[in-house]
């Protein structure tokens, strides 16, 4: 039996295609070396003693299925419950630490890198097979995160944290995920410590694109990929000025994921053409889609005039991090975000979900 067992998962960066995975439009994600990191070691009863120091919580759960929720999203217990339908089993309770390097409620991807973590550590400690299939953690975690509570949202988190590196991610159809060979150096994260309300903005955009498809009679998916708004713009003359500028906005980041794929598949992607390409996908979530704020743009610029070559928002927008792409000097560039308000930490391209530990009785 597993006696004791250490796992780990990274945090992410959504380099491009921000708002459009739900859209069914590919995105391309990268995962950042901060990482969420799960502790364990087995008791001698069959409870599970959950202690987490950076938000002063503790949980206990008895393994008496179906595990009762006591929160609106309550990542601790839901994967226990999804996993015990699929038939894993734990013989023994375990001691388990949960600590995070990674920015809570910052767009990083903090909740899925935890819940992607924990099935790790969960089919590690059962002996289940699955515990190294890193696609299968991704669904479990996806069906425990957004299905297990009927919530919004793609699976774009959980591929990347389980899987790591950079990957692009088609959702027309069947998923697939690509992983991109990309040669890139440090990148500078910032935290503008402002909360951010993601299911409010969720609702406003994405219902805001979904209104008008729907008067189009048009799907999610392909036909999004082949529409040109110039062709439908006078369709929907009527609709608010703000809520066109949704629909074209989704299409501009449409077109620059396209680009920055092909300059990646090519073998062309530059340090200067992905720092263009980011801070023009910036401007469109900014001035289409509205939600970028004062300080994300404060940030950016700070950055971006100590030396770095592009960045953007990160995650719903409204609050939370930005980054921005920095291959030389990305010390100085994250004393220039810190000047301005902002929480910096110096990232590179990390793997995947892990496991950093494991000892056997």
């Amino acid at each position: 039996m597993v006696s004791q067992a250490i796992v780990s998962a990274p945090g992410r960066i959504c380099l491009f295609g921000e708002h459009q995975d739900y859209l069914h439009l590919p995105v391309i994600t990268a995962a950042i070396s901060l990482r969420i990191h799960i502790k364990g070691s087995m008791r001698t009863d069959k409870k599970f003693v959950f202690n987490m120091p950076d938000i002063n919580e503790q949980e206990i759960i008895e393994l008496k299925f179906p595990i009762p929720y006591r929160k609106e999203r309550d990542y601790i217990r839901s994967p226990f419950n999804v996993l015990n339908r699929i038939g894993v089993e734990f013989p023994r309770g375990y001691d388990i630490e949960i600590r995070s390097e990674i920015p809570i409620n910052s767009g990083t991807s903090s909740s899925s890198a935890m819940i992607v973590a924990l099935i790790k550590f969960l089919l590690t400690i059962a002996e289940d097979r699955r515990q190294n299939n890193a696609y299968e953690i991704a669904r479990l975690a996806h069906l425990a995160e957004v299905v297990e509570f009927n919530e919004p949202g793609g699976m774009m988190d959980h591929y990347i944290t389980a899987l790591g590196g950079v990957l692009f991610i088609d959702f027309r159809d069947s998923v697939t995920v690509e992983r991109l060979d990309h040669g890139l150096s440090y990148f500078v994260l910032g935290d503008s410590q402002q909360p951010k309300d993601t299911k409010d903005i969720l609702k406003r955009v994405k219902n805001g694109v979904l209104e008008m498809l729907d008067e189009l009679n048009l799907e999610i998916g392909d036909d999004l990929w082949y529409l040109d708004f110039s062709e439908i713009r006078k369709e929907l003359a009527h609709r608010p000025a703000e809520q066109l500028l949704l629909l074209e906005g989704a299409l501009k980041n449409r077109n620059i994921t396209d680009e920055a794929y092909q300059l990646f598949s090519d073998g062309l992607m530059t340090d200067e053409e992905l720092g263009r390409l980011l801070t023009e996908h910036h401007k469109i979530l900014k001035d289409y889609l509205k939600i970028s704020t004062d300080k994300l743009d404060a940030m950016i610029r700070a950055g971006l005039q100590a030396g770095a070559l592009g960045g953007k928002l990160n995650g719903s927008g409204g609050g939370g991090c930005m980054f921005v792409y920095a291959p030389e000097k990305p010390q100085a560039v994250a004393q220039a975000i810190e000047k301005v308000g902002g929480k910096a930490y110096v990232v590179e391209i990390d793997e995947g979900v892990k496991t950093d530990m494991i000892a056997s009785d």
